[in-house]
């Protein structure tokens, strides 16, 4: 693995664009190459066992590209197979996400956080140990979103329709004393502004992906694989329609790219 070489990250869609976004700030010197399963998203309905064959299809095509690190910007896949990626690729840096639990637990002023996220994720033993690790003393309030990937998906990160979902949502957890609001999923927080005008100001939103960011730059310091030259030379491959997946990814990835599609199975 060379510094200069690029770094894999790999969600259902687009919603790993929010953690893609997140390394660019961080490590401006970086080249990403972006993997976007569109042909079997979501993710979040599916068996951990099949999550766990596309993710590593996919990661076995990022490093046949030469990649020298990995992003599983998906809490659903990270929850079914980042444990699978990591013994398959020991030598692999490979970073997952996690709901933040924890910081929200530290956030909450009234005890009570809302979860949102997708079945598969609140399915999982890294979920559940996270709450039992972090959830003492606080009351967790879990929505799995069904349809909320579809709609962002779609392109509705705007619209009427998605934000009476999110209140459908984000009401009752409010009525129960949610303060602080988990973003589970890497593709909600592309509709966080209309999230942000459901809650009142005073609430907290958190979105793992800065925090991902972080944890991706000391492990490439701890390794020396750091780049220390940059280019734009973003890659970006999608399993489904590049054309409807090129549409998003130019109104919210912070830098050009070049698209192209490669069929996973």
């Amino acid at each position: 693995m060379a510094p200069r070489a690029p770094i894999g990250i790999f969600d259902s869609g687009i919603g790993g664009l929010t953690v893609a976004n997140a390394i660019v700030n961080i490590l401006p010197h970086e080249t990403l190459f972006y993997f976007g399963d569109t042909a079997h998203v979501p993710y979040g309905g599916k068996s951990a066992e099949t999550v766990i064959r596309y993710s590593h299809d996919i990661v076995s095509f990022l490093l046949d590209q030469g990649c020298k690190a990995i992003v599983v910007a998906c809490n659903t896949a990270s929850a079914a197979a980042l444990a699978s990626l990591r013994h398959t690729w020991p030598l692999v840096p490979i970073i997952g996400m996690e709901p933040a639990v924890k910081p929200a637990s530290s956030a909450t002023q009234t005890g009570v956080i809302g979860v949102l996220a997708t079945r598969g994720t609140f399915s999982s033993e890294r979920y559940a140990n996270l709450v039992d690790r972090f959830g003492h003393g606080i009351t967790v309030l879990e929505n799995p979103c069904i349809g909320l990937v579809e709609l962002i998906e779609a392109g509705l990160v705007e619209d009427a329709i998605t934000e009476n979902f999110l209140q459908q949502i984000l009401t009752p957890m409010l009525d129960k004393g949610a303060d602080t609001f988990v973003l589970g999923c890497t593709h909600y927080p592309l509709v966080r502004p209309l999230i942000e005008r459901i809650i009142p100001p005073s609430a907290t939103i958190i979105d793992p992906a800065p925090a991902v960011a972080r944890q991706l730059q000391r492990r490439l310091q701890h390794l020396s694989l750091l780049s220390d030259q940059r280019t734009d030379d973003h890659r970006f491959f999608v399993s489904g329609d590049p054309h409807a997946f090129h549409t998003m990814a130019k109104r919210f990835f912070l830098a050009d790219f070049l698209l192209e599609q490669h069929l996973i199975y």
